[in-house]
């Protein structure tokens, strides 16, 4: 009989799961995490998967990997290095080795450590037997055998028990970690309803795995993070993808404006899953079409926007540079469409599973001739959904495309989300124009809102509304094609100058102390790795002020201001000085770069030395 294992009490730990891309890694992330946020710990994750469809077996290029942050105070990142990997072969080993922390626990499948399997990534004598693994606490367990005996009995071929090994992991990790089971358990039964001896054996599987876990002396010890009580503001929250969130934000944005939802859309990494969910939601009026390339469905978006929806197109880098010349189109005819960037590593084709902040120039300037389109970045995944409404509003209000960025690390990592009361939400309705606009009973298309710029939306069909608009530049009022110098330049400026006094708000600035010297500056998926960087210096005394850029074009009014405050900004983004080219040359500050291209996020530790090294160097300069 074994002795009970000790339970020890953490406040927040980071797990890691890796193995093959066929291993299911991603599948068992989302059940921890799922369970972690019925739980009620407060959490952020972060999926890592190669691009390729199916790399070979067993090698590094094919390793996929699940990051999970949990603990019971509020958190802001998926966490910098993992205090558990979970490696299911010896390339998963390999391939997140580097990232470990001396005294992190290793739970390896030793199954799968086979001379051929160490060789393909270049191993020659296994690290379980040699001093590879010394600095860590290692768990050797052989997951493959253990499931298979597990499931002797269930009539399965042993190569499909084999893959139900994620499951015994995954019901090893919820054991240590306290999780529950309940919800795993009826998830896989609904997964494999059509095959219930499949959804049986992996329900087997993941009891076996917890069983293991409460019966070995292989695992001394449990452990348990309380429920973050305090994290959260009251109300319902569920745990949530940016890509959900920005597809039902899309939803209530529509609902909102009582407006139908269209969707023009070409599938590409990691703006996808926008399609996919969307495609769900019919019954809110919801129309999505996957379209033959990603210029006809932008085509297509624009077009329904001519005819009164909601229009959106989803893309990620390499489909915004065949967009071009439609968001073009749309900034001329001035209509409503949101160009929604799900930013990934390029150039070209670049890194389609890796994420990246390095649009930014091409959502500003990525058009012939001058045509200003409105620019907004989401902050964590969570804020997608405001964002998204944000951007409708933008859009809506004074009839222009919006570009809305987010990238790969917000669109596939997840956090709990505060579900809103509908009632709350921004009303977005608009008013169609339904009469002629001028004393001789004629409708003018480009008569403009005095206040806002906007044109009038005229929807196709209505008596007495026949207009012409398109591609070709348009006489100011009438819509006319007009070659004329003077309303060319007319109309450039104005169109600039519509998109210039878009009413966003003034940027926020937190400045505990009221007397730092430097301000940190970022935009976008950079805020959780920004946030926690500039606590931990808090923590060690320093004096450093910190601010976020939701509005990227117009900028907020008192920016300008805001950079002069201090004596020094440093902009950290995942591009090579994006934000802070724009910041030089429109507010003539000398702006701080701090760049990272490596397809990953920043980790917070790396970042926070950054900042002290910045801040100590402001302060010898003698200003503070």
């Amino acid at each position: 009989m074994s002795t009970p294992a000790t339970v020890k009490q953490l406040d927040r730990v980071v797990i890691r799961f890796a193995g093959d891309s066929g291993d299911g890694m991603q599948l068992t992330g989302d059940r921890f995490t799922a369970e972690t946020a019925g739980f009620g710990n407060d959490l952020s994750t972060l999926p890592n998967f190669p691009a390729e469809i199916r790399a070979p077996a067993g090698t590094l290029p094919g390793v996929s990997s699940f990051q999970l942050h949990f603990a019971d105070h509020d958190i802001i990142t998926p966490g910098d290095t993992p205090d558990v990997l979970v490696a299911m072969n010896p390339a998963a080993l390999r391939a997140n080795l580097a990232d470990l922390p001396r005294g992190a626990e290793v739970i390896v499948d030793t199954d799968e450590f086979t001379r051929r399997a160490l060789a393909k990534v270049g191993w020659s004598t296994s690290p379980l037997e040699d001093a590879t693994l010394e600095a860590y606490r290692v768990h050797p367990v052989a997951l493959t055998t253990l499931t298979v005996e597990a499931l002797k009995d269930s009539g399965l071929t042993r190569k499909d028990a084999e893959r139900a090994k994620n499951m015994f992991a995954l019901g090893l990790l919820s054991w240590m970690y306290h999780r529950p089971t309940e919800g795993t358990e009826k998830f896989l039964r609904t997964k494999f309803a059509r095959k219930p001896e499949l959804a049986e054996a992996n329900v087997t599987a993941f009891q076996a795995g917890w069983n293991y876990g409460e019966t070995t002396e292989s695992f001394a010890v449990s452990y348990e993070v309380a429920p973050a009580k305090n994290a959260f503001t009251p109300g319902r929250h569920r745990n949530i993808s940016g890509n959900l969130a920005l597809a039902l934000g899309l939803v209530a944005a529509a609902e909102r404006a009582q407006l139908p939802l269209f969707l023009g859309s070409y599938p590409i990494t990691p703006a996808s899953d926008i399609l996919h969910e969307l495609a769900r939601h019919k019954n809110f009026d919801v129309r999505t079409f996957q379209a033959e390339d990603e210029i006809a469905g932008i085509g297509a978006a624009l077009g329904a926007a001519f005819g009164g929806s909601l229009a959106v197109t989803t893309t990620s880098g390499p489909g915004v540079a065949l967009k071009s010349e439609t968001i073009g189109l749309a900034v001329s005819l001035e209509l409503p469409l949101l160009v929604v960037d799900i930013q990934r590593g390029g150039p070209s084709t670049g890194l389609p599973t890796k994420t990246e902040q390095a649009d930014l120039l091409q959502a500003m300037f990525g058009r012939n001739g001058e045509a200003p389109v409105p620019v907004i970045a989401p902050q964590t995944p969570a804020d997608c959904f405001d964002a998204a409404l944000e951007a409708a509003r933008i859009a809506l209000t004074y009839r222009t495309p919006v570009f809305l960025l987010s990238d790969g690390y917000l669109a596939n990592g997840s956090e709990p989300w505060h579900i809103p009361d509908v009632a709350e939400l921004p009303d977005l309705r608009v008013e169609f124009a339904t009469a002629p606009n001028r004393p001789d009973g004629s409708f003018w298309p480009y008569l403009r809102d005095p206040e806002t710029l906007a044109r009038p939306w005229a929807l196709p069909g209505t008596p007495g509304l026949e207009h012409r608009i398109g591609g070709i530049e348009k006489q100011d009022g009438t819509g006319d094609i007009s070659y004329d110098p003077a309303n060319h330049d007319f109309m450039v400026r104005t169109r600039q100058a519509k998109i210039d006094g878009i009413a966003v708000p003034d940027l926020e600035v937190d400045d505990p102390s009221g007397d730092a010297g430097l301000l940190v500056l970022g935009w976008g998926s950079t805020y959780g790795p920004i946030t926690a960087a500039v606590r931990e210096v808090r923590a060690a005394g320093g004096r450093v002020a910190t601010a976020h850029l939701r509005h990227l074009n117009p900028f907020p009014a008192n920016l300008g201001a805001v950079l002069r405050r201090y004596d020094r900004v440093l902009v950290p983004e995942m591009n090579l000085g994006q934000l802070a080219l724009l910041l030089r040359g429109r507010f003539l500050v000398d702006v701080r770069s701090h760049t990272l291209v490596s397809g990953m996020p920043f980790k917070a530790a790396q970042l926070a030395a950054v900042i002290e090294e910045t801040a100590e160097n402001t302060e010898a300069s003698g200003a503070h």
